[in-house]
């Protein structure tokens, strides 16, 4: 089930080498304001959920040029914006709040240790700032079939598999479309 998913190792690798390939990209583009050569300036975050504790660093840039210095942080399938937990695990949780039974999602919160305010505050924004989003209206316009707002992320995810059905790949595939959201460049604050 979805737990195997979140305590997937390979998950986890994959996900941190994806980050390092945008970071790449980002780094190699240069500043778009002065188009000077961007310096590292990763900082730590301490992420909540499964494999917690590890020495994590969110990418980020920096201008070299003295007057310039803005900073650039690309986009990141391990995060979604400022949130502490890993991206995955508020997709997944968020998305169990419809169809699983409470006592399994209950078992889900115990174990990842996410509150049920924390997780009525995931399911608030899917469904109010984030189908208000610049991001989603693009999304939404993808599909023959539209995905029901209703039920985000869940209709959402499930266009990549059934949710018993995940896998690395599909969760990164579906991590890679929410992107734009995590750089602070979107339109919806996290």
């Amino acid at each position: 089930m979805c737990h195997r998913l979140l305590a997937d190792a390979k998950l986890h690798s994959l996900l941190a080498r994806v980050d390092e390939d945008l970071a790449r990209a980002c780094r190699d583009a240069a500043c778009r304001v002065c188009r000077g050569r961007l310096h590292r300036a990763s900082y730590p975050r301490k992420a909540r959920g499964p494999c917690a504790g590890e020495d994590v660093r969110r990418w980020s840039f920096c201008c070299s040029i003295e007057g310039c210095r803005k900073r650039h942080t690309p986009a990141s399938v391990r995060f979604l914006g400022r949130r502490v937990y890993w991206s995955a695990v508020i997709v997944l949780l968020s998305a169990l709040a419809h169809g699983v039974s409470p006592r399994r999602a209950r078992q889900l919160r115990e174990w990842v240790g996410v509150s049920r305010r924390t997780l009525s505050r995931w399911r608030e924004w899917w469904l109010e700032a984030f189908v208000s989003s610049a991001i989603w209206r693009e999304l939404s316009g993808r599909f023959d079939v539209p995905v029901d707002s209703r039920t985000l992320p869940k209709s959402l995810l499930e266009r990549f598999a059934p949710l018993d059905q995940l896998d690395p790949l599909r969760m990164l595939s579906f991590l890679k479309l929410l992107g734009p959201l995590t750089t602070g460049n979107g339109d919806t604050a996290l």
